[in-house]
Order: structure tokens, then sequence, then C-alpha cells
């Protein structure tokens, strides 16, 4: 199958309705969602890399400016890449934006007498993006609206019609947990470090805990989403 090269310039709404076509369950859906937002082994890399070579920057040179500039550097040359090739900017966009959080949380620390504090900063949005995350999905959950269900809603064209199944709620907030638990484990693991001031420690524990275990996650949600037929469009008898 081929696309025309007006391609990548397709809006966010026609991808995320682009799978409705082509799937009738719940479980289908999810799974090509999911592999859409992981932007594949090079949306992974990309996530990674900046933050892996600003942490080993930091423990070999102890110069948290150069470990900074070479994180950036990394990042922009992602970019230019992308840019390059006409190829979607998404995912080193989001991890140059974490980079720069990370960047001006470090900056203002790194004034102090402990210049070890500038750099433990630099992972500490990444906690709160992971502490407050991880809550939020746990809420949906809890009162009952998983945030994965407003995925298949979002591609149903009916945002709310898939609570009218209770099978299809019951997946969702399965799903979304599992979306969750990757956040609360992080959390649960690097803010000990954090306090801690173990900076090498916790840049090697934000790197094994990013997308090694996002991908653990998914792998644990292919498997329940593997067992599943779930219909995509719930019944109109059911209430």
């Amino acid at each position: 199958m081929t696309e025309d090269s007006t391609s990548d310039h397709t809006s966010a709404e026609d991808t995320a309705a682009r799978p409705a076509a082509n799937v009738d369950t719940v479980e289908e859906l999810v799974r090509k969602q999911l592999s859409t937002a992981l932007g594949g082994p090079r949306g992974v890399i990309e996530a990674a890399v900046p933050t892996a070579a600003f942490t080993l920057s930091y423990v070999i040179t102890d110069e948290l400016k150069t470990a900074l500039i070479i994180a950036a550097s990394l990042a922009a040359v992602a970019l230019v890449v992308r840019l390059v090739q006409r190829s979607t900017v998404q995912f080193v966009m989001n991890a140059a934006f974490g980079i720069g959080i990370g960047a001006a949380f470090a900056l203002r620390a790194g004034g102090g007498e402990d210049k070890d504090d500038g750099a433990l900063a630099y992972f500490l949005p990444g906690i709160l993006y992971n502490t407050a995350y991880g809550a939020v999905l746990l809420l949906t959950v809890l009162i009952r609206w998983p945030l994965v269900g407003f995925m298949v809603g979002a591609v149903t064209g009916d945002p709310t019609a898939w609570r009218n199944d209770r099978a299809m709620v019951k997946l969702c907030s399965r799903l979304t947990l599992l979306l969750a638990a990757p956040c609360i484990l992080r959390v649960a693991v690097q803010y000990p470090l954090y306090e801690a001031g173990e900076v090498g420690l916790l840049g090697t524990a934000k790197v094994a805990m990013g997308w090694p275990l996002q991908v653990a996650a998914l792998g644990a949600m292919a498997a329940l989403l593997a067992r599943g037929r779930t219909p995509l469009h719930p019944s109109p008898a059911a209430d």
C-alpha cells in the first residue's frame, strides 16, 4: 500500500480515525493505536538516547552544562534527520520537550553549593510527571471512566458509547491499570534514589525503566488483548 507525499501532513484526527476502518474488535483497535503511539523502535531510541547520554556524560565529566549540551545536541540531530526525511517529528519532539524541562530544573538548582543538586533536578520533572499521570490513570479507573475507553471513543466517533457495554468498560479498566503500572513503579524506585542523591543510579533507573518498562507493560496488554473479542461497536440492546 502506498501513500502520496501529503501523508506526512495528515492531521492527528485523520491518523486516529484510520484504524476504525479495518478493525472489528476493541482488542484489534487498541493494538493498532498503541503501536502507533510507541513510534516503533526508532521512537524508542529517540526517547532513550538523550537521557542515557546525559547520565553517562555527567558521571564521566562531573559537568552539568556539558551533560545538558550533549543530551540536547543528540535530540537536535534526531530532529534534523526527521525533518530531512520528512517524517513525523512527534517522538523526537517529545524527547526534546522532556530535555528542555529537565534542563530548566537542573540549571536553576545547579547554582547551589552542591553541584549534584542540578543533576538531580534534571530528573525531577519525570518523577513528577509519572506521579501525576499514574494518579490520573488510577482515578479514571476508580470512577469507571478508564482512559483507554476514550481512545476507543475517539476512533468510533462517539466518545461515550463504549460505557454502555460492561465488557468494554471492564477491558478498558484493565488496560488502563496496565498503562498506570510503569508510572507507579518508576516513582516507587526513582523517588527514593532522588532523595538519596544517587545521580548515577537514578539515571540508570530512568533509562532502564523508560521504554523497556513501557514495552513490558504493552506486552502484558497484548497478552490480555489476545484473549478477547470485545465488539468495537456495542450492541444497541446493551444497557
